[in-house]
């Protein structure tokens, strides 16, 4: 099974550079290219992120996103990291059931949350 996320993008050029950027500490690559879409491709098993060129810029809330966990602690200098490279913050620090978290937007508004899971998840199989 393999899971695709798809983002719906005006300039797929420059979100694949901003998102290539973002995740670059999970070696994130360019993969297919066949407009209207980018992918790029992140090390099995991690999703491929799928850019889509619409002609409409992005209206409303998402109903998806993504949560970003880049391993540390240090939620702040992450997202301080993410706005060097065209992120917007859009929260202050968030927390609920151990999980902290705060929601960034990418060049085109798209919604995503940089989080830090407690130490002691537990996880229902």
């Amino acid at each position: 099974m393999q899971i695709v996320v798809t983002l719906d993008c005006v300039d797929t050029e420059a979100q694949a550079n901003f998102w290539l950027a973002a995740l670059a500490p999970l070696d994130y690559r360019r993969g297919f290219h066949g407009p209207p879409y980018l992918s790029l491709v992140g090390p099995a098993p991690a999703p491929t992120l799928l850019l889509q060129h619409v002609p409409e810029p992005k209206q409303g809330k998402n109903r998806m996103h993504l949560d970003l966990d880049f391993g540390t602690a240090d939620l702040v200098s992450e997202v301080n990291r993410l706005e060097r490279l065209g992120a917007a913050r859009l929260s202050e620090e968030l927390n609920e059931h151990g999980f902290r978290w705060i929601v960034v937007a990418d060049p085109e508004g798209n919604e995503f949350c940089v989080f830090n899971p407690p130490s002691n998840t537990n996880v229902a199989e």
